[in-house]
């Protein structure tokens, strides 16, 4: 990457996830358009995928949950986020949800970087154990791979593809260390 290419993760802010929701609900709606099975179905609607995004913001309020956006030129290209259970017995875990990256970011390595990114904060937050779950055979199921994660197993038709097929999903977990280094600049801990 060149200097021009230079990424900055950032976590955001209840504020701030409302303010970028716009760019938010756009990376969402090229996410499912270039065929990630994320939650959705497609063609996803913008208007649809920007509300959704606003409906996060009392979850980053409380601190249930941690978004990092990617940055690239000064445009959001990617987001990865963390949720936390609420519950005495699983607080040194979260789910690692949600990670995107624009079509136009691709390539750049934005994905393992902000992978990393959601590690070293979960890390900093006294997490120690992540999961994750992601459809079987997709390109992030090579990245989780590659990045150290352990599969679990697979569980058949789990989700609808965003063309609305079934496909299985494959389920991964990490035990991360306090070491774990992050790839973009800008990160904090994921918990206040």
């Amino acid at each position: 990457m060149t200097a021009r290419d230079a990424v900055t993760c950032r976590r955001l802010t209840a504020d701030q996830l409302l303010a970028a929701a716009g760019e938010l609900g756009e990376l969402l709606a090229d996410t499912v358009d270039a065929g990630a099975s994320i939650g959705f179905l497609a063609p996803l609607d913008r208007a649809a995928a920007v509300d959704w995004w606003r409906r996060r913001a009392p979850s980053l309020a409380d601190g249930s949950l941690a978004v990092w956006a990617a940055y690239l030129d000064g445009e959001i290209v990617g987001t990865v986020s963390l949720v936390f259970p609420d519950k005495p017995n699983s607080r040194h875990r979260a789910e690692l949800v949600k990670l995107m990256v624009h079509r136009a970011g691709r390539g750049r390595g934005l994905g393992r970087a902000l992978l990393a990114t959601a590690e070293r904060a979960a890390a900093e937050a006294g997490v120690t154990l992540l999961s994750l779950d992601t459809e079987t055979d997709s390109p992030a199921e090579s990245l989780y791979r590659s990045a150290g994660w352990t599969r679990a197993g697979v569980i058949p038709d789990y989700a609808r593809t965003p063309s609305g097929e079934l496909h299985p999903t494959t389920i991964f977990y990490k035990h991360v260390l306090q070491h774990v280094r992050a790839d973009c600049a800008g990160t904090s801990p994921a918990r206040s």
